[in-house]
């Protein structure tokens, strides 16, 4: 089944982030919702799309996106949509964006897809089926020391708006190298061993549930900040698993203060 609902999930994450391509360094109208964060018509368009696709193969599932809401929730299989992870970055032209689908099944990840279709990189995983990129293997990193790591992150002002100043800069001066490569792209980085650790303050469900199988299946660490693996806890980082118990104590020692 997980195989199945893989080889699906590629197919739409494709379709969607084709879709994604029309409006991408178009001039399209910004739309900014309650939370004051933009919405555009190519984030809703790729939603419907992609919506539909998975409703013509499994009518039967659960839907999860961030536009359109939870469709079917008796359904122990629920898909998770975000079709443009990024939209700052969509909206200024810059290709880091991500089109994301996890499958959820009794409410565990078990498939993640983060595409970036502007720079053609598709990441895929299935709980025991392995991590690809574009179809080969991808692996996280094998980097040892902390402070030889390169470290990620999306907006540097979340930090602040969360309360975590000192945490921030802990990272940065355990870390060798420092870059905003963020959203989700950010976290496939680590998977394919460009970068070695991606964190994230703030997640929603839709951001975080493809991430999980990408990175453990590459043979990393998806984690919260109070170590433990799952993307229902509202934030979440990813790394390699050498690495992994140095940053942990780093987050339990902050968070426990």
């Amino acid at each position: 089944m997980t195989k199945e609902l893989l080889d699906a999930a590629i197919e739409i994450a494709r379709i969607g982030g084709q879709h994604t391509l029309k409006y991408f360094k178009k001039d399209i109208n910004i739309i900014s919702k309650e939370d004051d964060s933009p919405v555009t018509i190519a984030d809703r368009e790729t939603e419907q799309v992609m919506r539909r696709e998975i409703q013509k193969r499994f009518p039967d599932h659960g839907i999860i996106g961030e536009e359109y809401g939870q469709t079917n929730k008796e359904s122990n299989i629920t898909w998770v949509l975000d079709p443009i992870d990024g939209t700052k970055s969509f909206i200024h032209g810059v290709p880091f964006y991500t089109t994301l689908i996890g499958v959820l099944v009794d409410d565990e990840p078990v498939v993640g897809i983060i595409n970036a279709p502007a720079l053609d990189e598709l990441c895929a995983a299935g709980i025991g089926l392995g991590a690809t990129l574009n179809g080969e293997p991808c692996r996280v990193s094998k980097t040892k020391d902390l402070n030889e790591a390169t470290f990620l992150m999306t907006e540097i002002d979340r930090f602040r708006l969360m309360g975590q100043q000192e945490l921030f800069q802990e990272l940065l001066d355990r870390t060798k190298l420092h870059r905003t490569w963020g959203d989700a792209y950010g976290h496939m980085m680590v998977a394919t061993g460009r970068a070695d650790l991606m964190y994230d303050p703030e997640l929603n469900i839709w951001d975080a549930a493809a991430l999980l199988p990408v990175v453990k299946e590459s043979g990393g660490v998806f984690s919260d900040v109070n170590g433990k693996q799952t993307i229902h806890s509202g934030n979440g980082y990813s790394t390699n698993e050498i690495l992994y118990p140095q940053i942990k104590k780093i987050f339990e020692e902050y968070f426990s203060e």
